[in-house]
């Protein structure tokens, strides 16, 4: 069966191209890009089915990279069936998910169990990291191999960061043997331990616990002279403060593996948002000072910081509904990555192909899958949207289970419209 996607503006993120044409879908896969009238005429007379984009975008479906769903243990948060229906509704038509769960992703039987359940409830891709270590605890690593053998994509132990060194470069060397990519988490953990919020006038104001931005830096340095010493593949998932940036920098100049990406709250939100104790601004590492926020932003348009994601972390209302310091951190992000990412856009921080560049195409090159390309021979995973419509953001209309983003109330401009999976539509605005 062909589907024939036509009078669209193309969002390519590997040609850096914004153009008016049409994608030809056959079965699961992109057979053709079309941008010639006389090209696209000939698709009309040969496809089953014709749908007119009106004009709006279409663009890769986003490959979400480090999205928590809480199966197993806390299925009450988050499900792999209401994420991967908030998934969709996002655009987000691959989700990585993360190993944090109850119990943490550490076996090969508990990795089968991820992927059945995934298989079973959710329309989107999902693909699992497991745990570094056992338990996520940072005494021994996991079974590398085997955990590779039955799918993992890559490996983490999240915010539980490896305090032991040797223990950290004995997993990164093995990883290496193997090929496996690493996800570390960038944070000294001993200086931000129990921390709520960044060091700062704002912070002592508050009177909230509170941690350097050097704590970044120092977890940076250290992961990058293991890096140096092993020669592993690495990728830092939260890169939030401009003191981070040169060892990045640094360390892409002498050649090491290391890729870096960032959150879309990071991005859009700073340490003032949280004003007075507002605890769906929590979030680990916490929101930073405005020129953070604009040093990262830079770091993104130029390349440095290579993807972006929801870093989606559902909490229920008891967890969020306590005071500051003892309310759990995290923000749900699925259904919002995308409008808040077009505030990037609409703030002439970057433009659309740059912006999917970061979304869909740069997370997919690194665990090294074939998606995240407006191209022939894709996986006709897509996502259609208006960049332009306003709306007010209702956390109750979210599809996920809990409901816990800071941008609840907040102007937004951006829907998705439909999104596409393998070639079928799992998504469409009414």
């Amino acid at each position: 069966m062909t589907t024939l996607l036509c009078n669209a503006r193309l969002i390519d993120p590997e040609a850096g191209t914004d153009s008016i044409g049409a994608v030809l879908i056959h079965g699961a896969e992109i057979s053709a890009v079309l941008t010639d009238v006389s090209e696209i005429e000939g698709a009309r007379a040969r496809a089953a089915h014709i749908l007119d984009c009106g004009g709006k975008c279409l663009a890769p479906g986003i490959v979400d990279l480090g999205v928590k769903v809480c199966e197993p243990g806390e299925r009450h948060k988050e499900s792999f069936g209401s994420a991967g229906l908030a998934a969709a509704a996002g655009g987000v038509t691959t989700i990585i998910t993360r190993p944090d769960t109850l119990p943490a992703i550490d076996t090969p039987e508990t990795l089968e169990f991820i992927r059945r359940r995934a298989n079973e409830a959710a329309p989107v891709h999902v693909l699992p990291m497991a745990a570094l270590t056992k338990g996520r605890e940072g005494r021994e690593m996991t079974e590398i191999g085997f955990l590779l053998d039955a799918g993992a994509v890559a490996f983490s132990d999240c915010d539980h960061v490896v305090r032991d060194t040797k223990v950290l470069s004995r997993a990164l060397t093995y990883a290496r043997s193997l090929g496996a990519l690493v996800v570390g988490h960038p944070q000294e953990p001993t200086l931000s331990a129990g921390a709520a919020v960044t060091s700062g006038k704002f912070a002592s104001l508050r009177g909230l616990p509170a941690v350097s931005p050097m704590a970044e830096r120092m977890g940076m340095d250290r992961d990058i002279a293991l890096l140096e010493m092993t020669g592993a593949r690495y990728h830092a998932d939260q890169i939030t403060t401009a003191r981070a940036l040169p060892a990045l920098e640094r360390a892409r100049r002498n050649g090491l593996d290391i890729t870096a990406g960032a959150s879309i709250h990071h991005l859009t939100l700073n340490e003032l948002d949280v004003a007075d104790y507002r605890t769906f601004f929590k979030l680990k590492p916490p929101l930073r000072s405005e020129d953070d926020r604009l040093a990262v932003v830079e770091a993104l348009a130029s390349g440095l910081i290579d993807t972006l994601s929801s870093m989606h972390t559902p909490q229920d209302e008891e967890s969020k509904r306590l005071p500051y310091e003892e309310a759990a951190s995290g923000a749900v992000g699925l259904e919002t990555l995308l409008p808040a990412a077009l505030r990037l856009v609409h703030a002439g921080h970057l433009d659309l192909p740059a912006l999917f560049r970061a979304l869909s195409l740069n997370p997919a090159k690194r665990l090294g899958l074939p998606c995240g390309r407006l191209s022939k021979g894709a996986p006709a995973d897509l996502v259609l949207f208006d960049p332009d419509t306003p709306f007010i953001m209702d956390r109750y209309t979210l599809r996920s289970k809990s409901r816990n983003t800071p941008f609840d109330g907040q102007r937004m401009q951006g829907r998705v419209l439909a999104t596409y999976v393998s070639g079928q539509q799992v998504y469409g605005r009414e």
